[in-house]
């Protein structure tokens, strides 16, 4: 039941964080909104280590894994889809995500030894081409846009990086701690970043600090949690084949709670990627006789 529930949970989750963002954007400056978010995550989870006394023994060798793989699967992930969120779209950002299972695929066979069946393959070029025929098109509207698609581009990079960083070397850790340590390394390094590249503002009002509490707490610990059992439990390609639906949930939320608006060829895109998940993830039947 739970391996049916998560990849729904997640990408319910995961798209409702475009959302929050595109409002917290208004009132904070990218990369401080990140790194809040972070440091709230990473302060929850030291207190709930700290109450419940777990032994710190556990990440012993493997800390600097996690911390790796936290870097890049939040942190650098964040930043470059925040800072493209403030002239960009959420329906686009969230397509160039889906790139993710594609490169993560491509690379899970000769790092990790995870065969792909031909309908995997099958529905990750469906995925990719759904990606394409949207973000192709978006690309072509203005420079700026496409220069911070791409900077959304080296964020997906990094997340396929991570993604196969914990496949290879974080499976063996607990689940809480090693999330813990994830999030406190990416938020030192969102701080870094933020001095180093912005000038951090904040107006902190109702709509900043809901956004902020909802993608820490619901998104980022909820979501995250949800990614990492996916993780755990399954293959990489089928666990990031997920990624794929979120575009259509998150262009549908954008436009019913933003305005944003949702083009003919938008809606196609998500139908072709839609099908691509559900080749990738879906289980094969069984053999008769």
């Amino acid at each position: 039941m739970l391996d049916r529930l998560a990849p729904l949970g997640f990408v319910l989750i995961w798209s409702s964080s475009f959302i929050a963002s595109r409002v917290g954007l208004r009132y904070l400056t990218p990369l401080l909104f990140v790194a809040v978010r972070m440091w709230v995550c990473a302060a929850i989870l030291v207190s709930v280590v700290l109450v419940r006394r777990r032994p710190w023994s556990a990440l012993r060798g493997k800390w600097q894994h996690c911390a790796v793989a936290g870097i890049l699967v939040n942190a650098i992930l964040l930043m470059t889809a925040h800072a493209a969120m403030t002239r960009v779209p959420a329906a686009p950002i969230a397509l160039i995500q889906t790139l993710n299972p594609l490169l993560t695929a491509a690379l899970a066979w000769p790092v990790l030894g995870e065969r792909l069946a031909p309908r995997q393959l099958l529905g990750l070029f469906l995925g990719a081409a759904g990606v394409v025929l949207i973000v192709g098109l978006a690309a072509l509207r203005s420079r700026v846009e496409t220069h911070l698609l791409l900077l959304t581009v080296s964020g997906v990079i990094a997340l396929v990086g991570g993604t196969l960083y914990f496949g290879r070397y974080c499976r063996g850790v607990p689940m809480l701690e090693g999330t813990m340590v994830q999030f406190a390394a990416s938020a030192v390094t969102c701080t870094v970043c933020m001095w180093l590249f912005e000038t951090p503002h904040g107006d902190w009002t109702t709509g900043a600090i809901a956004s902020v509490a909802w993608n820490a707490g619901v998104v980022s610990l909820g979501g995250m949690v949800l990614y990492l059992l996916m993780l755990a439990r399954g293959t990489v390609a089928r666990a990031t084949a997920n990624f794929y639906l979120v575009p259509g949930v998150a262009a549908v939320l954008a436009w019913s709670l933003l305005g944003e608006r949702l083009a003919p060829l938008t809606v196609v895109g998500l139908a072709v990627s839609s099908m691509g998940c559900w080749l990738v993830s879906r289980k094969p039947l069984p053999r008769s006789g």
